[in-house]
């Protein structure tokens, strides 16, 4: 298992848009995916998991993936929200 700890640096949070282009990216991957935000863990894979999160910009939460293909869907995923950052810019 890969646990990594993100910030959403973009101005909107992981609102519906970004919500669905993080499902899209770790739907692709076999892995078992997971976001952690205190005491809630979601499916990453879950739009309405994520969205339940309310996660806005500045927050902070945990990636969890488990799975063969474990360290390709934590790249991917850390990409994307250097992307989603970077549209802000």
């Amino acid at each position: 298992m890969i646990t990594r700890e993100l910030t959403i640096n973009n101005k909107s949070g992981l609102h519906a848009r970004p919500a669905s282009l993080w499902v899209q990216a770790a739907s692709r991957f076999q892995s078992k995916i997971k976001i952690k935000r205190g005491d809630s863990v979601v499916d990453g894979k879950s739009i309405l998991g994520i969205l339940s999160l309310g996660l806005a910009a500045g927050s902070v939460f945990e990636l969890l993936a488990e799975g063969d293909d474990e360290a390709e869907a934590v790249s991917a995923l850390e990409k994307l929200m250097l992307d989603l950052e970077n549209q802000d810019s």
